[in-house]
């Protein structure tokens, strides 16, 4: 009797692509994803038409100077951003509680591929959600601007920066968010850390009776991001005597740094740390 030779199982080499497919593949096969993400959507347009029927309500009586369109369209941003740093903490942290991240990291011995690719589908989700929400928004918003006496024009450079700067400042604030679940590796931790930060402690710094740390509070991360999506008049009153001289890109660069730093921490506990 002969032995039947068994064909050899093809071996696929971990390229960054299929790290990619397999961590794309793992966020949207969560009904709790597709939940997260029509609620980010959904804030935006409900915002927008709030606030600018509320301004409608007053526009006779308001400085046109402060009758910026894309301001009021994209007045959602912040509820936005904490619906999506949640998904962003809980995309890497939800491993680190099943136990699943040891079978990902034997898959990819390196680590460091896994945390990259995991990054770029959180920073190309939130940018897409933004994109859909600001869009949403805007379609909303439309049929009251004009009771508002406002416009949006992007042919304005001010109007295009804040309405483009909604899909970019959220993917900044994912991945800084991504950064610091990455290197708290639990989901309350690190959703407490994020919302703490944003939501407490940088409000805090202006009602601190040093205007030196009133300054220094401007840099923190949203608080120097948010500049991006700020108009100039109301940029100008909002800082008063803490103006930093950061501008809206600047200020959104600073944001970055912050995301960098972040995800630099992460990705160094990540190869010294066992998991």
């Amino acid at each position: 009797m002969t032995a039947t030779a068994l064909p050899r199982p093809r071996v696929h080499p971990v390229t960054f692509a299929r790290l990619v497919r397999s961590e794309h593949l793992k966020l949207r096969t969560l009904r709790s994803t597709w939940w997260t993400l029509a609620l980010a959507v959904a804030v935006l347009p409900l915002m927008a038409v709030m606030r600018t029927t509320s301004v409608a309500a007053i526009a006779d009586e308001a400085d046109p100077a402060y009758l910026v369109g894309p301001v009021y369209v994209t007045s959602g941003v912040m509820l936005a951003q904490l619906v999506l740093c949640g998904l962003a903490v809980v995309a890497v942290t939800a491993e680190y509680r099943t136990g699943q991240v040891r079978s990902t990291l034997t898959a990819a011995p390196t680590r460091l591929p896994v945390l990259g690719a995991q990054l770029l589908v959180v920073v190309v989700t939130a940018l897409v959600t933004g994109v859909v929400g600001v869009l949403a928004a805007w379609a909303a918003a439309a049929p009251l601007l004009g009771e508002a006496r406002m416009t949006v024009d992007l042919t304005q450079p001010e109007h295009l920066r804040i309405m483009a700067g909604v899909p970019l400042y959220l993917a900044a604030v994912a991945a800084f968010a991504y950064g610091v679940g990455a290197a708290l590796r639990s989901s309350a931790a690190g959703i407490a850390s994020v919302l703490g930060l944003v939501f407490v402690v940088e409000p805090a710094f202006a009602y601190l009776p040093s205007e030196a740390l009133q300054r220094l509070g401007a840099y923190l991360p949203t608080a120097a991001g948010s500049r991006l999506l700020t108009s100039d008049v109301l940029g100008s009153v909002v800082s008063g005597s803490r103006d930093t001289t950061l501008g809206p890109w600047a200020g959104y660069g600073v944001l970055l740094a912050w995301a960098a730093l972040a995800v630099g921490v992460a990705a160094v506990l990540l190869r010294r740390r066992d998991v």
